[in-house]
């Protein structure tokens, strides 16, 4: 990603978000931004029975990274999309961030979690 002039990897803050506690499983997509020409959207799985604010995750990373790698949308989903053999669909992801048609999933395990994954994303989203 391209964040402000700078090379973000998706898997460096994927990382640094998994590295919480709180955290089960994280996926990072970059997504159109006026302001910075892409900005990090993060889909975070909680840990069972576990809550976190989404500053915190923020901070979290921007202690692990540092500032310019805080997620300006952090969605919490109880399961991100993935395919049959377990691999995230972060082209659905990036979809449902930037507001696109959704597209062909016919090849996820659960195609339910990209409704949800929609739903939340027209609930008014954290943003940093």
């Amino acid at each position: 990603m391209n964040v402000s002039g700078h090379r973000i990897s998706t898997t460096e803050v994927e990382s640094a978000l998994v590295s919480h506690p709180s955290v089960a499983e994280a996926a990072v997509v970059g997504a159109n931004d006026a302001m910075t020409g892409q900005a990090i959207i993060a889909y975070v799985t909680l840990r069972g029975g576990l809550e976190v604010d989404e500053k915190v995750l923020r901070e979290h990373v921007a202690k692990e990274i540092g500032p310019i790698a805080k997620p300006k949308m952090i969605f919490f989903t109880p399961d991100l999309p993935k395919t049959r053999s377990g691999k995230i669909m972060r082209r659905l992801l990036r979809d449902v961030a930037e507001g696109r048609n959704i597209g062909d999933t016919t090849t996820l395990a659960d195609a339910s979690v990209v409704s949800e994954l929609q739903r939340r994303a027209t609930e008014s989203p954290t943003e940093d």
